[in-house]
């Protein structure tokens, strides 16, 4: 999903499409204020609604076995495309890895402090677990996991695929090429699924407050608010603290420099919206195109810092709430799969509903139901979670120009200071995708000038 970034200003160009989802999101605005409504004023009828919610729930669970066979089987397409650029294809997959891992840990920290959803138990019916559920890897068939539920089997195949697919080399490439249209399908009907959340959350909030009571309230504004606490702790104290040490540089003096994409992510819930910009104000910003062009759009796929957060604290939130609170065990199994799991998939809004209800689905399956009232907060939570994406890709961009010597420091401290503005003028969104983006190479030709 891109979104035209072009001056508006008379003779600069055509003003930009209105983001339609702009409408989505007040329409899930209202729906959750009308559901707590209704659940105060009528909760016996708004008890009667849960199967709106469910029903909403069950078509994200719909999704699962798609979504995950193409982000990682893309994912994996990923690594190896990165892996032929050397140098800086293994640093920026290492540090992708290390800092998507650190998120989720720091997600799994603070949620386990700050407990969310505890003192709200949510009237749920028994779950009997059968001696096999969780270990049964090998499916019948190679293609029975994208028709059944079994989250680990879809996993298992996607992974055996990914591997397969590389292994061919060259012939491999119109396959992936073919996976990668299967998953703008995908992600297509996930969207079209999105413009229901507005009746789903109505429901699952009317019904979880006609059961609770102001209880539900106070809880999902606790998610929302440890959330962000959670995600400007990363940014502000991990991300910082690993720019200074590792590039000199202030946090503060880059987001700075990047204001105008984060108001454009904010307005569009997607850090999509802004990678042609981020690719060509971190060129300006001098940091050498081939890097650049190999860093930006690997992180998009693989650095998602937000969506690791939300994904931990999340999970956890809904095993509190429906009385079931996951295990240390459990919680760090779920850790695994989500690294795993969301590695590969494309910042587009509604992915990281779709990734909890796999991560659910694969250990926990009595939780799933519990998406739901996740459903109603999401539209609220994630404009922190594209802007924490965005800003970790950022950040990493610089820090690894500058580990391999391919980041003009001076160049930087003009930008810094002023001295050479970013000129709007000359900015042409392409409509990047990093599914379509390929590394560049890092040799020295006239590719390397600057935006």
């Amino acid at each position: 999903m891109s979104t035209s970034t072009e001056s508006t200003t008379p003779g600069t160009g055509p003003a930009p499409k209105r983001d339609r989802t702009h409408y989505l999101y007040i329409a899930v605005i209202i729906a959750v204020v009308l559901g707590v409504a209704v659940g105060i004023v009528a909760p016996d009828f708004a008890k009667s609604l849960k199967p709106i919610g469910s029903s909403f729930v069950d078509l994200i669970k719909m999704m699962i076995s798609p979504i995950i066979f193409c982000t990682i089987v893309l994912g994996i397409g990923a690594v190896k495309q990165a892996a032929k650029v050397g140098k800086v294809g293994a640093i920026a997959l290492g540090y992708f890895l290390t800092m998507s891992t650190a998120a989720l840990g720091i997600g799994l920290i603070v949620g386990n402090i700050v407990q969310p959803g505890s003192g709200l138990v949510l009237p749920d019916e028994p779950y009997e677990v059968t001696e096999s559920e969780g270990l049964d890897l090998i499916p019948d068939t190679l293609v029975s996991p994208l028709v059944g539920t079994s989250v680990l089997q879809t996993l298992f195949v996607a992974l055996l695929v990914g591997f397969a697919v590389q292994a061919l080399g060259t012939k491999g490439e119109p396959i992936l090429r073919g996976i990668g249209y299967f998953q703008k399908l995908v992600f297509k009907i996930l969207t079209m699924i999105l413009w229901l959340a507005p009746i789903g959350a109505f429901g699952a909030i009317a019904a979880v407050v006609g059961e609770t009571g102001w209880a539900a309230v106070g809880a999902l504004l606790q998610i929302m608010l440890g959330f962000y606490l959670t995600c400007a702790l990363f940014v502000f104290g991990i991300l910082g603290l690993v720019l200074r040490l590792g590039a000199g540089i202030n946090i503060f003096t880059l987001l700075k420099y990047l204001g105008r994409e984060f108001l454009l992510i904010v307005s569009t819930s997607s850090s999509e919206s802004a990678l042609p910009r981020l690719i060509a104000k971190m060129e300006h910003l001098g940091v050498s195109r081939p890097v650049v062009g190999i860093t930006v759009p690997t992180g998009y796929s693989f650095n998602l810092d937000g969506t690791a957060i939300y994904l931990t604290m999340a999970s956890l939130f809904i095993a509190t709430a429906q009385g079931s609170p996951l295990a240390l065990g459990e919680q760090i199994s779920l850790l695994v799969f989500m690294i795993v799991a969301s590695k590969g998939a494309a910042g587009v809004t509604g992915a990281g509903l779709a990734t909890l209800a796999a991560g659910l689905q694969s250990h926990r399956p009595d939780l799933v139901d519990g998406v739901g009232l996740i459903v109603g907060i999401d539209r609220f939570m994630s404009e922190a979670r594209a802007v924490t994406n965005f800003a970790g890709n950022a950040v990493a961009t610089v820090l690894i120009g500058h580990w391999v010597g391919e980041f003009d420091r001076a160049k930087a401290d003009r930008v810094f200071a002023g001295q050479d503005p970013f000129d709007e003028a000359t900015m042409v969104d392409d409509d990047h995708d990093p599914a379509d983006s390929a590394p560049p190479s890092l040799t020295k030709d006239t590719a390397g000038s600057q935006t």
